[in-house]
Parts: structure tokens; C-alpha cells; sequence
């Protein structure tokens, strides 16, 4: 564990440097976790090609890392602007529903036309899209029982490919955006008022660092507690969808009464930094040799989802979400999340927002449409094309 932790951290270290030094990587907003940690993953996979060592870490600490950063999220969620935001959020709902079924539609389709089964296509659809690891394990034994031999390992290492592409393109696209339509001279995230008073929260004190890391603990433990009950409904919940939902409620309490002391600054600070460190070790962790694994129907499938993200996020969740500078970083965060996992969402959108303004509307509906709706609403489409399918 300690030794994945330092290497990770080594890797964090490599990826800031090499942003500093490689005009390129800046400039398209390449996260740093991503650029270290590619490298790392592709020595790693020559060392395992050439049979001369296999890396096994201990992922322990990425969980912690994860959750303690969407604990952090769980606190931005100011129901003051989230009222705001309302139709927003279900737009935006609407447009990964909407993601999803094209995901899904546009797999099956190219099948059809490269003369392999469509359900073969669905292995490099919304399962690994959209859904990641997770999905690819769940739903790979699935597919094998309608006969698709090797769909989990199929699933799998286009799930590999969705992670790496999706962290790359989100920056890359979003800066287009801003650049192309001169956003920056109107941008504007919220009313003028909650922004004075955001600025307020986030005050930093060196003092405070500790308050607030006892904050997110407590919101991590009383979570667990808050999972638990929402397992007992059947449905499926991320890890940290109850320590997000207790944040949320503490900083709102502290909102309405000023009695939680809540401090802002120091908590982004801390999420940003676990954030990071999940990154780490989670690219550290990939394993590139299992691409190896698609046969050439499958690279043309991935790369026509490459495509379709690029074009969808481009032109109509930018579009739809109000053609602002929000809307552009909405964009790099469905990159993420579109191709990957919502930690990478957060990842490309943090790299724009470092090196633009901060967008407060996008960092507000990337987690909750990301973790609360996009597996389920993933679910339902993939068993439903599964079934019409078979």
C-alpha cells in the first residue's frame, strides 16, 4: 500500500513537471495524473510484454482517495445555487440519456456494416463507455451467456482505452470551445451575491486545515451509515453517494444556521489533492496489455466512439447546456465521464477551470449526473438493447 501511495505520488511529481516543461500538455489542459501515470502504465506494460517484471499494487488507498474527494464535492452543494440550477440539471440528464442510447445504437450499427454480431458491438458501447470498469464486469458475463465468447475481457480493455482517450480529449476539446467563442469575456457562474459569499467561504487558513479534514470524516463515516440504508433499496449505489449526500446536508445546515463552521477553501484544497492521488493510482494501475486483446473490428468500433463523444460533446451538449463558458467545461467533464469514469471528469475539468475561472454550475451537476444517475439510466438502456437484440 505504502509503496503504490509513493509511486503514485512519484507519478503525480513526473505529470506536474512534464505539464511545466511541454508547452503542449499545458496548453490543451492535459491533467497531470494523466500524463505521468500514461507513462508509468506504458513502461509498465513493456516491462510485462517482455516477461521481465508484473507490477501488483494494492488499490486500498484509491478508494479512500476517491471517496474523500467526492465527500468534498458532497460539500459545494449549495442548495442556494443548485435552485438555481434546476432545469440544468435535468437538460443535462437528458443529454446523457441521450449519449447513451447513440453510444449504444452507433455500436450496433457499425457491426452491422463490419458483419460481426451486434451484441459483439455492444462491448465497446455505453457498457465500457459510460459505465467503466464496473459496468464491463457486470454486464460481460451477461453477453458471454448470449454466446459472446471473451465479452468480459472484450468490455474490459475497451474500458482501458474509454479511461486513457477520455482523459485526454475532455481539455483539448473544452479549450476549443472557449477559444473559438471568446467565452471568457462573459463569463459568469452565478448570481454576483452567492459568488461574494462563496469567496468568503473559501478563505484560507492554515489553521483550518485540520477542522476541515475532521469535516470530511465525519460526513466519510456518517455516509457509510447512509449507504448502507440506500442498499436495502436493490438499486446500485457508488461507494460514496452517502458520504456526498451527508456533506451536502452539513453544508447546508451550516448554510441556514452558521453553527457548522464549514470551511470551504480548505476542504476544495484537500479534495483537490485526493483527487489527485486517486488519479495516481489509478493509472498506475492500468493494464495497457489488454488491449492487445481487441481484434481489429473492435479498434474501429472504439475509435468510432471516440469520435461520436468528440462530435456529441462538441456540438450538442455545448449547444443544449447554453453555449457558455459553464457549457464548455460541461463539455470536458462528459469527455470524462462519457469515456471513462467520473474521477476523470472531474480531472479534465479541473485542468480547465485551473487554467481558465472557476465554473461552479459544472461542478455541481458533472458529480451528481456522473454518480447518482449515470449507471442507473446505463442499466436500463444496455438491458434493454441486450434483450432487443437477442
Amino acid at each position: 500500500m505504502y509503496q503504490t501511495l509513493a509511486i503514485a505520488v512519484g507519478v503525480l511529481f513526473l505529470g506536474g513537471f512534464l505539464k511545466k516543461r511541454i508547452r503542449f500538455l499545458e496548453t490543451f489542459c492535459i491533467p497531470a495524473p494523466v500524463v505521468g501515470g500514461i507513462i508509468f502504465a506504458v513502461a509498465s506494460c513493456l516491462l510485462f510484454v517482455f516477461g521481465i517484471v508484473e507490477f501488483n499494487f494494492d488499490e486500498t488507498l484509491k478508494n479512500v482517495c476517491m471517496v474523500m474527494f467526492f465527500t468534498s464535492v458532497g460539500f459545494q452543494a449549495n442548495v442556494k445555487v443548485l435552485r438555481a440550477g434546476g432545469l440544468s440539471l435535468l437538460i443535462f440528464l437528458v443529454c446523457l440519456f441521450a449519449l447513451i442510447v447513440v453510444q449504444n445504437l452507433s455500436a450496433v450499427g457499425l457491426s452491422e456494416v463490419l458483419g460481426i454480431s451486434p451484441l459483439i458491438g455492444m462491448c465497446t458501447g455505453s457498457i465500457p463507455m459510460v459505465g467503466g470498469h464496473g459496468t464491463s464486469g457486470a454486464f460481460g458475463p451477461v453477453l458471454e451467456d448470449f454466446g459472446i465468447e471473451g465479452a468480459t475481457t472484450f468490455c474490459t480493455a475497451a474500458a482501458t482505452f474509454g479511461l486513457v482517450i477520455g482523459s485526454l480529449m475532455g481539455g483539448p476539446v473544452a479549450r476549443r470551445l472557449i477559444l473559438r467563442h471568446d467565452l471568457m469575456k462573459n463569463v459568469v457562474s452565478e448570481d454576483a451575491t452567492l459568488l461574494e459569499e462563496e469567496e468568503q467561504k473559501h478563505h484560507r487558513s492554515v489553521s483550518m486545515y485540520a477542522p476541515a479534514a475532521y469535516q470530511i470524516a465525519i460526513a466519510m463515516g456518517i455516509g457509510t451509515i447512509v449507504s448502507w440504508a440506500l442498499s436495502l433499496t436493490g438499486m446500485t449505489f457508488p461507494i460514496y453517494i452517502g458520504s456526498m449526500i451527508v456533506a451536502a446536508v452539513m453544508r447546508n445546515v451550516d448554510e441556514y444556521t452558521g453553527k457548522l463552521h464549514i470551511h470551504m477553501g480548505e476542504i476544495n484544497d484537500i479534495g483537490g489533492i485526493c483527487l489527485s492521488l486517486f488519479l495516481g493510482i489509478a493509472m498506475i494501475t492500468l493494464k495497457l496489455w489488454q488491449l492487445a486483446e481487441l481484434a481489429l473490428p473492435h479498434v474501429v468500433l472504439l475509435i468510432a466512439q471516440v469520435v461520436i463523444i468528440g462530435l456529441f460533446a462538441y456540438f450538442v451538449v455545448f449547444n443544449v447546456m447554453g453555449r457558455d463558458y459553464d457549457a464548455a467545461v460541461l463539455c470536458a467533464g462528459v469527455c470524462g465521464f462519457g469515456m471513462g469514469a467520473t474521477p476523470n471528469a472531474m480531472a479534465n475539468m479541473q485542468a480547465i477551470t485551473e487554467k481558465f475561472a472557476p465554473s461552479v454550475k459544472a461542478y455541481l451537476l458533472v458529480p451528481i449526473v456522473g454518480s447518482m444517475f449515470a449507471d442507473f439510466i446505463n442499466s436500463l438502456v444496455i438491458t434493454f438493447f441486450i434483450n432487443f437484440l437477442n
